[in-house]
C-alpha cells in the first residue's frame, strides 16, 4: 500500500498531468471477420467518484443509441443501464458502497457494451475512511453522539460505560441535534430525509422523516428544527411534533451553515461569503446582514494594524449567542484586502464579536464589533458557559482548546486583548503516527504534536464541569476539566476511542497535513480551502498580486495546472510548493509529508450533482435559483452548438486543462481582470485566465477569477454580495467574447444555464 502511495505522489509531482499509465487489463479487439463496431466510447465523467454515495455520470461518444449499457471493470465490477439522450451523450448512476477492499483509492476501466473505445474512473475509497465531523450531547447528559460522513453511521457513547455502539443512519450524516431528552437528529448530506435516534429505547430506535438533502447544520430550539441547505441556499423551520412538516423556507445567501438563536432572532453564516443574516425565527423574513468592514477593530495576531483595509468576512465556522444580547463568531479573521505592505493571505484565526439589534436598547444594531485574532491556527468549533461568562474555542489547525473571558471580550477592545484565559493542548494517543519525528515539534516556534487530534466539535456538560472534544484526526473523544477553568486551571483528563481510523494511514496523515499549522503561520490548506472547497475572494499569494477567487480543491487533481498565472503543474508539486509557504519554510515539507497530502488531495470529490434525475440523467425541467425555469436537455444542446461553449469547456470535466494535449492555456474572453477595490495597490499585470472547470459549479460562489461574478465592491469599500446566482452573470454579461450569449433568447439562456446547473 505505501509504495502504491509513493508511486502515485510521484507521478502527480513529475508528470505534470501527463496520461496516465494503463492499470487494467486491455480492451478485447474484435476479430476483423465480425462487422465493425458502430458505438464509440469518448468520455465518461466525472473522472473522479467516491464510493460513499450515488454518482451521476455523463457519458459521451457516438452511435450510443446502439448500446445500453456501461461496464465497468474490477474491482467494480458493474454494468449499468444507460439513458441515452440521443447519439451522442448518454447518462448513468454509480451505485453507492462499491467495495474496494482497504485501498485508498482504485483506476477502474470503463466501456460501452458492444462499442470500441475506453475510458477510465478513479474511486475514492471513502467508506473506509471514517470521518467524524459533528458531535452532540443528549439533554440527560448520558450520551454523546457523533456522525460519521463517509460511513453512514452515528457513533452513541454512553458515558457512564464509555460503550460505543456504532448505528446505521442514512446517506451522509452531516449534521446533529437533540430533541428532547435522550434523541438525536440526524440530517444528511446526500439522502433527503432526517433520522431520529431514541436512545432511552433498548435497542435505540430509529425513525425517518423528510427533509432536504445536503443539510449543513440543524438547531433545535422547542419543538422547532431549524434546517440549512446548500443546494438551494436555504434555511427551514421544521415542526417535530407534526412530523417535521416545514413551516417556513427562505433563501439565504450562498452556503448557509453554522446557526445561532439569539435575543434578536435565528442568526445564519454563509460559508462562501463572509456574511452573517438574522432571520425572524417565526416566520423566516430575513432582518437584516452584516460582514466586518473597513475599521473593524483587530485584536492581536499578525493583521493588528490592517483593520482599515478589510474588505469584508471570511467563512464563520461556529457562532454561538450570549444572553447579553451578542453573537461570537469562529473565523479565520477579517478579511484583508489590498495594503500598502503587500501583506496578503491574511489568516488570523479567532472569534469575532457581533452586537445585536435588542428591543428597548437604544443604538443597538446587528454590527461586527470586533476580532481577537489568536495569530496562528484555526478557529473552529465555540460552546459558551453563559452563566461563569468562558467561551470554549478549539483550534483545529493546532490541536487546542482556547478558553476566553466572554464578558472581557464583549466589552471594549482593550478588555478583549487581556481575554484569553488559558490553552489546552490535546495530545494525541500513544503510538498514535506523527507527520515528523517528535524533536520536530515545539522547536523554532512550531506547534506541538497536539495539531494531530483536530478538535471539531465541543461539548459541555450540564454541571458545566467537563469539557468534551471530538477529535477528528484520532477518532477520539477527550475530556477537558473546566471547574477551575476561569482561573486558569482547565485540566486535559484523558480520552477514549470512538472508531479506529488508520486503515488508510498515509491518506490520515494527509488529511492532518491538510489542518495543520505546523509553522503557527495561520496559514493552513483548509483556511483558504475550507474543507476542500473554496471561500470567497482573498488578496492572494501568488503573482500578479491581486484579489482573486478561492478555487475548490473538489475534483482538481483532473484539471492541472493550478494558479493565475499557472505555477504548479500538477497536485504534488502543489503540495510541495504551497504546503512548504503555508509553514514559512519551517521546515521544509519532507518526501513523506507531500506523499501524504497529495494522496489526501488529490482524494477530494465534487459533490454528486442534487440537479439531476434518479436515473443520473438531466431533468427535463429545470427551476433555476433566481426563479426562472429552463431545460437541461435543450441546454445541452445549446451548449455544444450556439452558445460557443464547449470549445473551452468540453466533457467530463469540462475544462481544456483536464487534457495534456490543451491544457495551460491562459485566455482573455473579455471578464474583467481586476476587481476595482484599491487598485493602485494590486498588480493589474495580465497574461490570460486559465479555463475553470464547469463539474459542480452548482456550488460554486463567487465565480470568475476576481469573483466578480456575485459580488461587487461598495461605496464604503466591503466587498459585498450582489447576486446570489453568480452563473447567470458569467454566462450573460461578458458575451460575444465569453461564450455567444448573446445569440440566445432569454429561454434559451435559461435552458444553457440549466444544463450548467447539472454538471
Amino acid at each position: 500500500m505505501q509504495r502504491h502511495v509513493l508511486l502515485l505522489s510521484l507521478v502527480l509531482i513529475t508528470a505534470a498531468g501527463c496520461p496516465r499509465a494503463d492499470t487494467t487489463a486491455a480492451v478485447t479487439v474484435p476479430d476483423a471477420s465480425q462487422p465493425a463496431l458502430q458505438s464509440v466510447l469518448k468520455t465518461v465523467g466525472p473522472r473522479l467518484v467516491t464510493n460513499a454515495t450515488s454518482t451521476p455520470l455523463t457519458i459521451t461518444g457516438s452511435g450510443l443509441s446502439k448500446t445500453t449499457t456501461l461496464v465497468l471493470g474490477p474491482p467494480a465490477k458493474l454494468r449499468l443501464p444507460l439513458v441515452v439522450l440521443d447519439d451522442g451523450h448518454a447518462f448513468t448512476r454509480l451505485p453507492a458502497g462499491v467495495d474496494l477492499g482497504t485501498m485508498s483509492e482504485a483506476v477502474v476501466e470503463v466501456s460501452l457494451e458492444g462499442a470500441s473505445g475506453r475510458a477510465e474512473l478513479r474511486f475514492i475509497n471513502d467508506t473506509r475512511f471514517p470521518d467524524l465531523v459533528a458531535m452532540v450531547q443528549t439533554r440527560d447528559g448520558k450520551w454523546l453522539v457523533a456522525a460519521s460522513t463517509t460511513e453512514d453511521v452515528v457513533y452513541a457513547v454512553e458515558l457512564a460505560t464509555k460503550k460505543v455502539t456504532r448505528l446505521s443512519v442514512g446517506d451522509g450524516p452531516s449534521a446533529l441535534t437533540t430533541l428532547g431528552a435522550s434523541s438525536v437528529v440526524v440530517g444528511h448530506l446526500y439522502a433527503s430525509e432526517l433520522r431520529v435516534i431514541d436512545l432511552a429505547a433498548t435497542p435505540a430506535s430509529i425513525t425517518s422523516a423528510p427533509a432536504p438533502a445536503l443539510t449543513a447544520s440543524l438547531l433545535t430550539a422547542g419543538d422547532t428544527i431549524y434546517l440549512t441547505e446548500h443546494a438551494r441556499d436555504t434555511v427551514s423551520a421544521l415542526d417535530s411534533k407534526n412530523g417535521f412538516k416545514e413551516l417556513w423556507r427562505s433563501p439565504l445567501a450562498p452556503n448557509p451553515r453554522p446557526m445561532a438563536l439569539t435575543p434578536a432572532g435565528l442568526a445564519v453564516g454563509s460559508l462562501q461569503t463572509g456574511e452573517l443574516e438574522l432571520l425572524d425565527p417565526a416566520t423566516g423574513k430575513v432582518l437584516g446582514a452584516t460582514q466586518p468592514g473597513p475599521g473593524t477593530p483587530i485584536i492581536g495576531g499578525t493583521t493588528q494594524k490592517y483593520g482599515s483595509y478589510v474588505m469584508n468576512g471570511k467563512a464563520p465556522r461556529a457562532l454561538v449567542a450570549a444572553a447579553s444580547g451578542q453573537l461570537f463568531v469562529s473565523s479565520i479573521g477579517p478579511n484583508i484586502g489590498p495594503n500598502p505592505d503587500k501583506m496578503e493571505v491574511s489568516m488570523n484565526g479567532g472569534v469575532g464579536v457581533v452586537s445585536l439589534p435588542l428591543k428597548g436598547q437604544k443604538g443597538s444594531s446587528f454590527t461586527w464589533k470586533r476580532h481577537l485574532g489568536f495569530g496562528a491556527g484555526v478557529t473552529e468549533a465555540l460552546v459558551l458557559d453563559d452563566v461563569a461568562g468562558l467561551l470554549y474555542a478549539s483550534d483545529v489547525g493546532l490541536g487546542l482548546v482556547r478558553i476566553i473571558d466572554a464578558r472581557k471580550l464583549g466589552r471594549s477592545d482593550a478588555d478583549a486583548a487581556k481575554a484569553l484565559v488559558q490553552e489546552v493542548a490535546l495530545p494525541p494517543p500513544d503510538r498514535f503516527p506523527h507527520i515528523l519525528p517528535d524533536e520536530e515539534f515545539n522547536v523554532k516556534g512550531r506547534a506541538g504534536v497536539s495539531l494531530h487530534s483536530g478538535p471539531k466539535a465541543l461539548a459541555l456538560s450540564a454541571d458545566r464541569k467537563t469539557l468534551f472534544v471530538l477529535n477528528r484526526f484520532t477518532g477520539m473523544v477527550a475530556t477537558i476539566d473546566v471547574s477551575k477553568a476561569a482561573k486558569g486551571n482547565a485540566t486535559w483528563t484523558g480520552q477514549w476511542p470512538v472508531v479506529d481510523v488508520l486503515g488508510q494511514r498515509t491518506r490520515r496523515l494527509g488529511q492532518i497535513l491538510y489542518f495543520a499549522d505546523l509553522g503557527r503561520t495561520a496559514m493552513t490548506c483548509d483556511a483558504c480551502h475550507l474543507e476542500g472547497h473554496g471561500e470567497g475572494v482573498l488578496f492572494e499569494k501568488t503573482m500578479p498580486m491581486r484579489i482573486y477567487r478561492s478555487t475548490t480543491v473538489r475534483g482538481s487533481r483532473e484539471t492541472p495546472p493550478y494558479f493565475t498565472p499557472a505555477s504548479t503543474h500538477s497536485i504534488g508539486e502543489t503540495s510541495k510548493v504551497v504546503g512548504t509557504r503555508n509553514r514559512y519554510q519551517n521546515p521544509v515539507m519532507t518526501p513523506e509529508e507531500i506523499e501524504a497530502l497529495t494522496l489526501f488531495t488529490s482524494l477530494v470529490p465534487t459533490l454528486p450533482n442534487p440537479f439531476v434525475d434518479p436515473s443520473g440523467a438531466p431533468a427535463e425541467t429545470l427551476t433555476l435559483p433566481d426563479g426562472a425555469v429552463g431545460s437541461p436537455r435543450r441546454g445541452l444542446a445549446l451548449f455544444e452548438g450556439k452558445a460557443a461553449c464547449a470549445g473551452c469547456h468540453p466533457s467530463p470535466q469540462f475544462t481544456t486543462d483536464q487534457d495534456l494535449a490543451t491544457r495551460d492555456r491562459f485566455i482573455d474572453v473579455g471578464t474583467p481582470r481586476v476587481m476595482p477595490l484599491r487598485t493602485e495597490l494590486q498588480n493589474g499585470r495580465f497574461e490570460g485566465f486559465g479555463t475553470p472547470a464547469l463539474v459542480g459549479s452548482w456550488d460554486v460562489f463567487p465565480m470568475l477569477t476576481t469573483g466578480l461574478a456575485g459580488l461587487s465592491v461598495a461605496a464604503d469599500g466591503r466587498v459585498v454580495v450582489t447576486d446570489r446566482f453568480p452563473l447567470r452573470a458569467a454566462v450573460e454579461q461578458y458575451a460575444p467574447k465569453h461564450g455567444r450569449a448573446d445569440l440566445l433568447t432569454a429561454e434559451e439562456r435559461n435552458d444553457l444555464l440549466a444544463w450548467v446547473l447539472s454538471l
